[in-house]
């Protein structure tokens, strides 16, 4: 009614203007005739009223008693002078009309509820039983009466979607799950718009206890979009959520989050090594796998930090691998066995996130292999150089190791191998000789009276490989004196080393070109060998793995700041006013291993230098052969590489009388022709006028 009185209303005061208006225009105007016609239907229905109506006489001139008032209020407005009584006259008929309009509205609906109440109160009061409700009837197809009352209810709820029950069965061993068969109601009209909620509304349990399958066509019954088999299984839900078998365990929490479309297969536990495989598989209608590896590590009980859980694919097929303790949390020692190449130079330099061994490489099919250590202080360079020398060693390389400055590990290193040195002066010796070995072994005959290009697999090899190590290489490189020699050499031995069983190994604190590496280098190291990067920022390995070559899709994630687990009682701690307990780092050695296109997560051996290193290493440290060797000391290459600069080494010594000029000494000799390498030096030592001039008259002489 409220809507009702609202509209009347509302037209009551859109008319008040008009009948105040219309007693002051012309009588011809439309404004005049249409109140005249008003208050005209309004007297003339009154009267039809009075003289036709009995019982409802009353009611039809209290509707009609706007017109009739409003035709007397014009009536008066034309023989009142002036605006004044004619407007208020039209006030009082807006506001009576307002004010009346509730009660003209509900007067007939008042009145006639009073005389149902006076009819009903004078008939005598029979206590009777009420009749039961008389069923619908429903077509006789033979269903059973669990499918007759699944159908009322159906009914019940207005036939969701225009579809009807075909048959409903319960489910054995359940109270209220059953599975039903829809069909449209239309033959050949396929069924749309039906949810879930309209069947769960049908059978009051909630949303989620429902499910729609596929149905499947049958002799005897069609299948197809004009037909819908649904399921209700509170009960079944309400056990899955409470005690689910690992097949729904897996669906509903690492099916849905986690590994989105993995449906679980099988697990097998290994005591052994305190580990659990779960293996998966996901459908072909899937594209490229997705991990939420959060998610997969919380399905398990275990945070991602703590390094416990992870997830290998091979094509369709999953695996993951639930460690008890973190194999990125333990120590692996390295042993002779595991640092000794096999027949194709693969050794074992760690071990991988899942369990499998890391492995170096000693040489490739293209000759001799290089590498490359990166970790910033404390990560464990060192220690992936040493084991590199170990492995090296053991195949029966020459091993050569220079560092930038002397350490503990270095030191016990040098003893296992044919070189040792410290400082870029011993380094660019080294480097020298190697590119002129280069050289050297470039005409060496072989067993057959042939030259050929290194091959490990070809027989009557006249010399060794030979492995170089060149730690805290940027710093050398970095070095005033010998820096850019160091760079050129260094790269000049990264192209052409591995066809002369030649093969360096930078270790450094960067990998990028604006700390030293320049990209020629970079390329030649990174395609001949198998980078290890260790305990990068967070920060930088975006740009440390796209400068490796590795697809912005396979970068990996930044490592945890520890593999242990937290300590508990932190909420105590906090109560009792207590310290935290140091945080374990444990994180030395861990990294990353780039074998191919995609990096792998890796903790490296350790090598532990506070026991002897001996046993890891051969009895005799390989050395050159007396050909190669004769032929270095022709070249005044090969000599105690510890020495002071010789004369003419780095240059051609100044004249007596260049020596000084002015009473101020001539700057110290920096670069200069490089003995035996056959490439001029990259520094000069004309630094000024003056050493130019006395350059030219020596050119003269």
């Amino acid at each position: 009614m409220a809507l009702a009185v609202n509209l009347e209303r509302s037209l009551y005061l859109a008319a008040a203007p008009f009948l105040g208006a219309a007693p002051h225009l012309p009588s011809h105007h439309p404004v005049s005739l249409s109140v005249l016609a008003a208050g005209g239907i309004g007297i003339g229905a009154s009267i039809v009223v009075v003289c036709t109506e009995k019982d409802s006489a009353g009611r039809w001139l209290v509707r009609l008693s706007p017109l009739t008032l409003a035709a007397g209020v014009d009536y008066a407005a034309h023989h009142t002078p002036g605006w004044g009584w004619g407007i208020a006259m039209t006030a009082g008929w807006t506001l009576l009309c307002c004010a009346w309009a509730p009660v003209a509205r509900s007067t007939g609906r008042y009145r006639k509820r009073r005389r149902r109440a006076i009819a009903a109160a004078s008939e005598p009061m029979v206590l009777t039983t009420a009749p039961e409700p008389t069923p619908e009837p429903v077509a006789d197809d033979g269903a059973d009466d669990f499918t007759r009352g699944v159908r009322k209810l159906w009914k019940q709820a207005g036939d969701p979607a225009r579809t009807h029950v075909v048959f409903a069965k319960p489910h054995p061993g359940t109270h209220d799950d059953f599975t039903v068969l829809l069909r449209a109601n239309e033959v050949g009209r396929p069924i749309s718009g039906l949810r879930e909620a309209d069947v769960a509304a049908a059978f009051g349990v909630h949303e989620a206890d429902v499910r729609f399958v596929e149905t499947t066509q049958l002799a005897g019954r069609q299948a197809g979009p004009g037909w819908q088999e649904a399921q209700v299984i509170p009960d079944e839900q309400r056990r899955r959520r409470t005690k689910p078998t690992i097949e729904e365990w897996w669906e509903d929490g690492i099916g849905e989050v986690a590994i989105p479309g993995s449906r679980y297969t099988n697990r097998i536990r290994k005591d052994d090594r305190g580990v659990t495989y779960w293996r998966a598989k996901l459908p072909d209608s899937i594209g490229e796998p997705r991990v939420d590896h959060a998610a997969l590590a919380r399905a398990f009980g275990t945070t991602y930090e703590e390094g416990r859980v992870f997830v290998d694919f091979d094509g369709r097929q999953v695996l993951v691998t639930v460690w008890d303790v973190s194999p990125l949390a333990k120590v692996y020692p390295a042993t002779r066995e595991l640092l000794t190449p096999d027949a194709n130079g693969w050794y074992t330099t760690g071990f991988l996130a899942n369990g499998q061994p890391a492995r170096g490489r000693v040489h490739t099919d293209r000759g001799m292999a290089h590498g490359l250590a990166v970790a910033p202080s404390g990560g464990g360079k060192t220690q992936l150089m040493a084991l590199a020398v170990c492995a090296n060693a053991n195949w029966g390389a020459i091993c050569w190791v220079v560092t930038e400055a002397p350490d503990e590990k270095t030191t016990a290193l040098g003893v296992h191998c044919d070189r040792y040195g410290v400082g870029a002066l011993y380094m660019v010796r080294a480097m020298r000789a190697l590119v002129a070995l280069m050289e050297i072994r470039g005409e060496m005959l072989w067993a057959d009276g042939k030259v050929h290009d290194w091959d490990p697999w070809l027989p009557g090899c006249p010399y060794r490989p030979l492995a170089a190590f060149w730690d805290e290489f940027l710093s050398a490189a970095a070095d005033g004196e010998y820096g850019a020699e160091i760079m050129d050499l260094g790269e000049a031995i990264s192209v052409k080393g591995r066809k002369y069983a030649i093969g360096e190994t930078p270790a450094g604190q960067s990998i990028y070109v604006q700390d030293g590496f320049t990209q020629l280098l970079l390329e030649n190291i990174r395609e001949n060998c198998i980078p290890i990067v260790l305990k990068v920022a967070p920060k930088k390995i975006l740009d440390m793995f796209k400068t490796l070559g590795v697809a912005a899709d396979d970068i990996p994630d930044p490592l945890p700041r520890s593999f242990s687990k937290e300590n508990a009682g932190r909420i105590d701690r906090i109560m009792q006013g207590e310290a935290e307990p140091p945080s374990d780092s444990n994180t030395g050695g861990v990294g990353w291993i780039v074998p191919g296109r995609k990096p792998e997560v890796l903790r490296t051996l350790l090598m532990d230098f506070s026991q002897p290193i001996a046993p890891l290493f051969p009895e005799e440290a390989f050395g050159l052969t007396a050909h190669e060797i004769a032929e270095l000391d022709a070249r005044g290459l090969w000599f105690d590489w510890n020495e002071p600069p010789r004369p003419g080494e780095f240059g051609d010594e100044p004249d007596d009388e260049d020596d000084w000029e002015d009473d101020e000494p001539t700057p110290k000799r920096k670069g200069g022709n490089k003995a035996g390498a056959g490439k001029p030096a990259g520094r000069s030592n004309i630094t000024n006028p003056k050493d130019a001039l006395a350059a030219i008259q020596k050119l003269r002489v």
